[in-house]
């Protein structure tokens, strides 16, 4: 890392290239929807931390989900909102290397953490009754661990990778933030090692998800459809249909992202896919699991008519 720096202190994110009256806007309408961000999550773990009906595995997954979102959101956005205002400003070598091992670590965090969620439901509803011998918190605790530790792993893998090249020039980022393909483009040396890396970590910790969960959804839909109860129906289905668009949002934009060829997106449109993935998605999951979850929203109700009673 010393090696890289006596070459490259820091980098030029260009952002988007647009009109000071675009970018103040943009300013304008990214602020108001990292908030959004902010307090949606903030407001799914403030509602599982007080109700005592939300204290159980899938929940417990479901904060460590909005953890990471608002996460996500503090790595990216603020360094995208000061580069709408102040579009020369660099960020240092070791800033950039630290904002990409951090999304990173998030994004594959919560590959695994969808797949943790999916393995809950088809538990839940595929073996209710031996529910609460294989879904103990003892396991819980362990998946929870090991999603943060491997996708922490695998990030710091690639990081890695990436310290070992050299970096002589342009120094600027076409992107609004320290994104790994963007940073690549930037070394003046072979990155055949990184590429492929990249594409095995994608296999590994896109696709092999995707299918677990692809696997576990149509074992769910099968269970499902066998229940005779109205209200069963209901809830499973509720429940269920909220996890299925936060996977389809968030898998299917990242596959796109790296898995697919690059020729078929130019760079100013793999930064609308980038901000939809990194931007968009942790501001849709609160509104997805408070809209189509029955038990969120009935805790909601309790949490403001307990504050209006007092």
């Amino acid at each position: 890392m010393g090696e890289n720096q006596t070459m490259v202190t820091e980098f030029l994110l260009l952002g988007f290239p647009l009109s000071p009256r675009i970018q103040m806007l943009l300013f304008g309408l990214f602020s108001l929807f990292y908030v959004f961000t902010l307090l949606g999550n903030g407001a799914i773990l403030g509602l599982i931390s007080l109700d005592s009906r939300l204290h159980t595995p899938m929940y417990f997954f479901l904060s460590h989900l909005a953890v990471v979102d608002i996460a996500y959101a503090c790595n990216t956005v603020p360094q995208m909102l000061v580069n709408l205002l102040l579009p020369a400003k660099p960020i240092s070598f070791a800033g950039c290397m630290m904002q990409m091992f951090l999304f990173l670590s998030f994004a594959h965090t919560e590959c695994l953490l969808l797949v943790v969620m999916s393995c809950d439901r088809y538990v839940a509803i595929c073996h209710p009754l031996r529910y609460s011998i294989i879904m103990t918190w003892t396991v819980c605790i362990t998946l929870i661990v090991t999603s943060w530790v491997c996708g922490s792993l695998l990030a710091l893998v690639h990081v890695s990778l990436i310290l070992r090249l050299p970096f002589c020039g342009p120094h600027e980022i076409n992107h609004f933030f320290c994104e790994i393909l963007s940073v690549l483009r930037l070394a003046c040396a072979d990155t055949w090692l990184n590429q492929v890396a990249i594409f095995s970590g994608s296999v590994f910790i896109l696709v092999g998800p995707l299918c677990l969960v692809l696997v576990s959804y149509s074992h769910i839909l099968a269970a499902i459809l066998r229940i005779q109860s109205g209200e069963g129906l209901r809830k499973a289905f509720s429940t269920c249909s909220s996890h299925l668009c936060v996977v389809g949002l968030f898998f299917g934009s990242a596959i796109v992202m790296y898995m697919v060829p690059k020729s078929h997106h130019p760079e100013e449109q793999q930064k609308v896919l980038f901000l939809f993935y990194s931007f968009f998605n942790p501001m849709l999951n609160p509104l997805i699991y408070s809209l189509r979850n029955a038990e969120v929203k009935g805790a909601l109700r309790r949490a403001l008519c307990k504050e209006s009673h007092s």
